[in-house]
């Protein structure tokens, strides 16, 4: 009879345990992550809770490097708006960010004079993806799902922490179809 009573409560607490994760896991939003910031802070994603967040994946030695220029614009026109610009270094393509985070942080400030917040270097892809990209590429929106392809690929996220929109690395900072889609969302 213990025994049986043992097995039942067992397998009780594995369901509820397995709810649990599998509503957390479907409920979670941006606000859920933490990430590291450039100078290997803590950098919680709830702190920009009500804004709306242009998240990039960056990199130093690409061709859509110049694209850092743009970012800077549109944090500069739209931050006092609500607009946060999120530069998250990766060493995922062809090697092209392959500094340190301090050579990463003084090549965007003397070149591009960004100001926007940059998050430490992490992997986007790969079986050492990082968690917020795991997150990130498995979230529907009206554009596509799935892998990053590219340095500067874009995800827009909506006052409430959740990804609205996702633009390739082409799309450039200042385009029509992405100053629109900040803009609805502010």
């Amino acid at each position: 009879m213990k025994l049986l009573l043992i097995l039942l409560l067992s397998l009780s607490y594995i369901n509820i345990t397995q709810s649990l994760e599998t509503m957390s896991a479907k409920d979670k939003t941006l606000y859920d992550y933490i990430v590291e910031d450039i100078d290997g802070n803590e950098m919680p994603l709830e702190k920009y809770k009500g804004k709306v967040i242009l998240i990039v994946n960056v990199a130093s030695k690409c061709g859509y490097t110049p694209q850092y220029e743009g970012l800077q614009k549109v944090y500069e026109e739209y931050n006092d708006d609500g607009l946060v610009v999120l530069g998250v270094p990766a060493n995922n393509f062809m090697g092209q960010e392959p500094g340190t985070e301090e050579d990463i942080k003084q090549f965007c400030t003397l070149n591009y004079g960004v100001t926007f917040p940059m998050t430490s270097k992490v992997s986007v892809r790969g079986d050492d993806q990082a968690p917020l990209f795991t997150f990130l590429t498995g979230q529907p929106n009206q554009d596509f799902e799935g892998g990053i392809r590219w340095n500067f690929e874009k995800f827009l996220i909506d006052k409430k922490g959740i990804l609205q929109r996702r633009f390739r690395s082409g799309v450039e900072p200042d385009s029509k179809e992405l100053m629109g889609a900040i803009e609805a969302l502010l």
